[in-house]
């Protein structure tokens, strides 16, 4: 089951730090989950310049130049923000029974753990 999934919010816990022009420490939101690949797009997060061939479009305005946009990282150098209080913790399943048109079913049901000072 995944631990980090679509729309969560993420912290980047390694890599080089913000006063060496790293992204660690930097809180986003998950755009893109590569689950083949491992790897996570996060938004505001490893932003790379990306050369784009000046084309035409149809209507006749160019397309093309330099563009910025975010590349996916490693889902290991990311961890789930705790909603409460706003640092990175861990993530644990729990089974919970839910009642859906008298049907009972068991879920397995993402909650944060404890997030402590070491994290």
């Amino acid at each position: 089951m995944a631990k980090i999934k679509k729309g969560d919010l993420v912290q980047v816990i390694s890599g080089a730090t913000q006063a060496r022009g790293g992204d660690r420490g930097k809180q986003g939101k998950v755009i893109e989950v590569l689950t083949e690949r491992n790897r996570v797009v996060v938004e505001g997060v490893n932003y790379v310049t990306k050369h784009v061939k000046v084309g035409q479009t149809q209507r006749g305005t160019k397309t093309g130049g330099i563009e910025t946009h975010e590349a996916p990282i490693h889902i290991s150098n990311v961890a789930l923000v705790d909603p409460k209080t706003k640092k990175p913790t861990r993530v644990g399943h729990k089974v919970e029974t839910v009642e859906k048109d008298g049907v009972k079913k068991q879920v397995r049901v993402r909650y944060a753990k404890k997030s402590g000072e070491n994290l």
